[in-house]
């Protein structure tokens, strides 16, 4: 072969290698939500005790015939007196005698649309603006070709509870991995047994991973083609500390954090998040003017901010999760965020925790710390058996990596090569 002929090879391959075009016979495609991701049910039944006339009074105008009525996400919990009301219906209490968690007496709960992925396109379809979620990336899908209940498939949960180490209860987290390898299973069978991509984002990348670690190898082999990660907290991140000790409004300017704050501490999966001992280490996390905490203080910490309920089940139920990141073997891509300015440490004054602490920033999606995002690739990095891309996508958020055009372009290549079966690229790149 000439030299033209070998650089006109070597450029039909380069384009190849970043253009891959998926053909028609897509394999079936999964959508795991972070948490907050898709809408929760509730309804009210006689043992519903509320804490004020106020909220004994207030009622959802949506509640159907049953009872049954929207309660994540309503925007009039943005209200102070509606705030109240709804985080005592959003709030989850541990039983130390069946060591789990249950809801709030009097309250029922339900995740809709499990399968599809409408609970996953907006949090509230009457607000399309302000409550988008997975809208722009499902439209991207449907433009390769994906169809919502043929190729297409969500797996909406409840967000609010985790999973647990071997030998605890999680009764809620457990049933939804079960209903998670049901649904891949059928959507694997209704599609000529292909074997199906799973794509998550942020606190479904940790579901997604126990799924796979919770089942065989050979079953692994047979029903998952590819995992593809967005935003993965894979160990936790400081941020959760802020949410523990002081609340957080998420950027809503209209909500007290205070408000919210032991409804968010009640939360199975907020616990699940607190920051690995083995990652984050002995660095100072969070410093007031007497003590100062790293990941491995963290009981000390849910002590010192009056959660001593959180002390038990973050000890038996959680540390455990968080001791070793196992690789499934099965190929992963992790899409992640950077250069975005994240929370590092927390410097608390004499006012103590009810006041909102100065931060120091680091690199991070402004949500999750690098260390946590990049923490499969430190683990994994010497396994044969792991394949594993880490691409990095300079800029974008933990959430704008739903929609920003950079990120959907990234996320829709990296499944036309999958589709196609041409690896695009192993190891860590930049986009």
């Amino acid at each position: 072969m000439t030299g033209v002929g070998i650089k006109m090879a070597m450029a039909s391959i380069a384009m190849m290698w970043y253009t891959c075009q998926a053909d028609s016979n897509l394999h079936p495609l999964i959508l795991v939500p972070g948490s907050g991701g898709n809408q929760l049910e509730a309804r009210l039944t006689r043992d519903y005790k509320p804490s004020s006339f106020f909220c004994n009074r207030w009622n959802p105008i949506s509640k159907d015939k049953n009872g049954w009525f929207r309660l994540w996400f309503d925007p009039s919990v943005l209200l102070a007196p509606f705030t109240k009301c709804f985080c005592e219906r959003m709030m989850l209490y541990y039983d130390p005698d069946l060591d789990d968690y249950r809801n709030a007496p009097g309250v029922e709960t339900r995740v809709p649309h499990f399968g599809g992925t409408q609970a996953l396109l907006y949090l509230d379809p009457h607000l399309k603006h302000i409550t988008a979620y997975m809208s722009s990336l499902v439209e991207s899908l449907g433009e390769i070709g994906y169809v919502d209940g043929k190729t297409l498939f969500g797996a909406p949960y409840d967000f609010r509870y985790g999973l647990a180490a071997a030998g605890h209860p999680s009764q809620v987290g457990s049933k939804f991995l079960q209903d998670l390898k049901s649904l891949i299973e059928e959507a694997s069978t209704s599609n000529g047994d292909k074997p199906v991509i799973l794509l998550s984002h942020s606190l479904g990348g940790l579901f997604v991973l126990q799924l796979l670690n919770r089942n065989s190898l050979p079953w692994r082999q047979k029903y998952i083609k590819h995992f593809i990660a967005l935003s993965a907290p894979w160990g936790g991140t400081v941020q959760e500390m802020l949410t523990f000790a002081s609340g957080n409004s998420l950027g809503v300017p209209l909500v007290d954090p205070l408000l919210v704050r032991a409804e968010q501490r009640s939360s199975d999966s907020n616990l699940w998040l607190m920051p690995s001992p083995k990652l984050f280490g002995h660095k100072p996390l969070t410093v007031t003017p007497n003590v100062t905490y790293s990941a491995y203080d963290i009981p000390q910490f849910l002590e010192d901010i009056g959660f001593h309920e959180g002390v038990q089940p973050y000890k038996s139920r959680i540390l455990p999760l968080m001791e070793h990141l196992l690789a499934p073997e099965v190929p992963i891509t992790c899409i992640i965020g950077s250069g975005v300015t994240t929370p590092e440490s927390l410097f608390y004054g004499e006012c103590g925790f009810d006041k909102q602490p100065e931060i120091v920033y680091g690199d991070g999606d402004g949500t999750v710390n690098m260390v946590s995002l990049l923490a499969v690739e430190s683990e994994w990095g010497e396994n044969r058996n792991q394949t594993l891309t880490v691409i990095r996508i300079p800029g974008v958020s933990h959430t704008s990596i739903l929609e920003d055009d950079t990120a959907l372009r990234e996320i829709v290549g990296e499944l036309q090569c999958i589709n196609s079966d041409i690896m695009r690229t192993v190891g860590s790149r930049t986009s």
